[in-house]
């Protein structure tokens, strides 16, 4: 269960502690909290994707916000958090052969999200309980923009990630990932 994961989950530093203790706060007071409907904050899960030497990253450039962005979204009432980040990045980037690194949470954040307009419907600022997984993608598959959410899907060099990324409030998560992500490939060769 998604909570059980949640709570079994090592923070590596302060804020992936108080990020923690708010996400089991928020889900113990929010019965919705896997839910968009939601408007305060829901569950999303994310997919840090890397190449089989973390060189690269796969990423998309994001319609709404105009970044270039890891994969990921709601969980909209899945409560298998892995399973929803392997679902997104193969549908927001086309590839297929996408697999998890580890199958066990690599990060919590808190995610601030702008208001926006979404499909012609405003949608109000509101926080991502987000939960991240590191996994690895075939570089040989076909890439494929996903209709709607992004405009271009790409290998990104992960020494420039964050030049290309241009978000800073992301330079963290993304940094923090990518030192995981070769930590276990180192680990397992």
């Amino acid at each position: 269960m998604y909570i059980d994961s949640i709570r079994a989950y090592v923070p590596q530093d302060a804020q992936e502690a108080a990020d923690r203790a708010m996400i089991l706060d928020y889900i113990a007071r929010f019965p919705d909290i896997l839910s968009r409907e939601n408007p305060i904050a829901h569950i999303s899960s994310s997919g840090f994707v890397v190449n089989a030497d973390a060189s690269k990253v796969l990423m998309a450039h994001h319609n709404i916000f105009r970044v270039w962005a890891w994969t990921g979204g709601h969980a909209d009432g899945e409560t298998d958090l892995l399973s929803v980040a392997l679902r997104e990045a193969r549908e927001e980037t086309g590839a297929v052969h996408i697999l998890p690194l580890s199958t066990e949470i690599a990060s919590v954040d808190i995610l601030p999200v702008w208001g926006h307009v979404k499909r012609g419907k405003y949608v109000c600022a509101h926080q991502h309980l987000n939960v991240s997984y590191l996994l690895t993608a075939d570089e040989g598959d076909p890439l494929q923009n996903r209709e709607g959410e992004n405009t271009q899907v790409a290998w990104l060099d992960a020494e420039r990630m964050l030049e290309i990324t241009n978000e800073w409030q992301m330079d963290y998560v993304y940094t923090k990932l990518l030192d995981r992500a070769r930590s276990l490939l180192r680990g397992a060769r």
